[in-house]
């Protein structure tokens, strides 16, 4: 997982639902490139493509490649280790990530019903 000190040193990820791989370049400090690479290393990385072969980053692909870049730059895993270690937590997370999405859409749900009762 990501640690706090390097979690700093990155800025905030937005509230945005989709972010290009200029805006995802910029909020992981990673060159486009080695996003393109990753994509084809890491298959749980896999940003949703429109018109144009257009890649699109969702907030969880965002958090992922900080993940991939921490593995690689800062703890010194090479990819084949990176990517076995993702997997292993990946695991371990599905359900929690599971929770925080129900959460969130349960959230969205009830400001949308919020809205529709005014």
């Amino acid at each position: 997982m990501l640690e706090a000190s390097n979690n700093s040193e990155l800025p905030a990820i937005p509230g945005k639902r989709y972010f290009t791989i200029g805006e995802v370049s910029d909020l992981c400090v990673v060159k486009p490139h080695v996003l393109r690479y990753w994509e084809q290393e890491f298959p749980s990385l896999k940003p949703i493509k429109r018109r144009g072969n257009r890649r699109y980053y969702q907030r969880q692909d965002v958090i992922l490649i900080r993940q991939i870049k921490g593995l690689l730059y800062e703890q010194g895993f090479t990819i084949g280790g990176a990517r076995q270690r993702l997997t292993g937590d990946e695991a371990k997370d599905d359900s929690n990530q599971s929770q925080q999405i129900i959460k969130q859409l349960r959230s969205e749900l009830e400001e949308v019903l919020d809205l529709l009762r005014r």
